[in-house]
């Protein structure tokens, strides 16, 4: 956004975002490909601005999980190879093929039907091949839906397979029995794909958590997902990272009303909570429609560097916090973030929540503003300054 007009928003530090993918570049061999995921909006991050940044950064393509969204960054002049990881209908093959952007085989019948369609497209189809090998999603599972797909691939110019892709279940678990099932899986369906005379320049496992914990199990390709936004796949291996991490989402308010309740008084729907003395309430406004869920009743937020808890249901568009103190209103309110010397994570919220970091970012509607911080200003992700009070 340009400009807003509410007393709400995030700031994502696209710095952050930078020193998290260089950080991973540090690892991978010379000729690894590294392929940005953006999926969701960036994980509620900002997909333009983010694919700008990991672009930047040396990404070598990007990737989505709809089709919808590749074409939503070809509108916002994203031109670079994104790759739609799901399920796309052969009927919008030619836009696809058209916009160079790439598309998942994820079962023979769909490329049956590919084939049928692409006799007449303009620029050819890139495909990638995903393989499930025990994900459970999408994806073939056998050598012989793998020889159906190379004879149907051999017999049609149009259609080009620059990669093949799986996912791992458990990447993110201390326990590898499971993974290395996947791997050696994988490795099995690519090693026949080459005998098939089919050598994909992106052969891609590594997720977030696979490429941080196992470099040297990497094919030419690796996906960058949570990890460039500075959260760990997952608590469990959060201290056997190879470096540290830098979040770069934050969200943050402002007191728009403040009062002095008295003993006995009720906050909220339900009346669930009830003052035991004097006590100074301030509102916010933020609620479960901005994604901030009434799940977090009980938690707490930053105000002049000091925990204040959350009281009473969180509304859909309000909620109140008990102060330890009057203060002016606009006063700013932190909600993830860093006020002075304390901080709250996106794990701390996710913990509360009883959920996974990925989902905290990516609950945050879009009516809650995007300001992206670059060098240490306020920009909209194109590289010039807006007007923004953020003290």
């Amino acid at each position: 956004m340009d400009s807003f007009y509410r007393d709400t928003w995030t700031e994502i530090n696209l710095d952050h975002i930078a020193y998290n993918i260089r950080s991973v570049k540090k690892i991978l061999p010379g000729n690894q490909h590294l392929i940005a995921v953006v999926k969701a909006n960036a994980y509620g991050h900002g997909d333009a601005q983010i694919a700008r940044v990991a672009v930047e950064e040396g990404a070598d393509m990007l990737a989505v999980a709809f089709l919808d969204e590749a074409m939503a960054l070809r509108g916002k002049g994203i031109m670079h190879p994104t790759l739609v990881l799901g399920a796309v209908s052969p009927l919008y093959i030619k836009e696809a093929s058209h916009q160079r952007i790439r598309l998942t085989i994820h079962n023979v019948e769909w490329l049956e039907e590919v084939v049928q369609q692409c006799s007449d497209l303009q620029s050819p189809l890139y495909v990638h091949l995903k393989v499930d090998t025990g994900m459970g999603r999408l994806g073939i599972r056998s050598l012989k839906e793998l020889e159906k797909i190379a004879l149907l691939l051999r017999g049609n110019s149009n259609i080009i397979l620059e990669g093949v892709f799986t996912h791992f279940a458990t990447a993110d678990e201390l326990n590898n029995r499971k993974y290395n099932i996947q791997y050696e899986s994988f490795k099995k369906m690519v090693n026949h794909l080459n005998t098939l005379g089919f050598c994909p320049a992106y052969i891609h496992s590594a997720n977030s958590a696979a490429l941080l914990r196992f470099p040297q199990d990497m094919f030419t390709a690796v996906r960058l997902g949570i990890a460039m936004y500075g959260l760990s796949p997952s608590a469990e291996i959060k201290q056997v990272l190879p470096f540290s991490l830098k979040e770069a989402f934050s969200l943050h308010s402002r007191i728009v009303h403040i009062k002095k309740v008295k003993k006995g008084d009720t906050i909220s729907y339900g009346a669930t909570y009830e003052a035991e003395r004097e006590e100074w309430i301030g509102t916010v406004p933020i609620g479960y429609a901005d994604g901030w869920i009434r799940r977090m009743q009980h938690f707490h937020v930053l105000v002049d560097g000091k925990l204040v808890p959350i009281v009473g249901r969180v509304c859909m568009d309000q909620m109140m916090i008990r102060l330890p103190q009057k203060y002016p209103l606009g006063e700013k309110v932190t909600l993830i973030g860093r006020q002075l010397t304390r901080e709250i994570s996106i794990d701390d919220v996710a913990n509360h929540m009883q959920t996974i970091n990925y989902e905290v970012p990516c609950l945050i509607s879009y009516r809650v503003p995007r300001l992206f911080i670059q060098g240490g200003c306020v920009c909209n992700g194109k590289n010039y300054l807006l007007s923004a009070n953020l003290s």
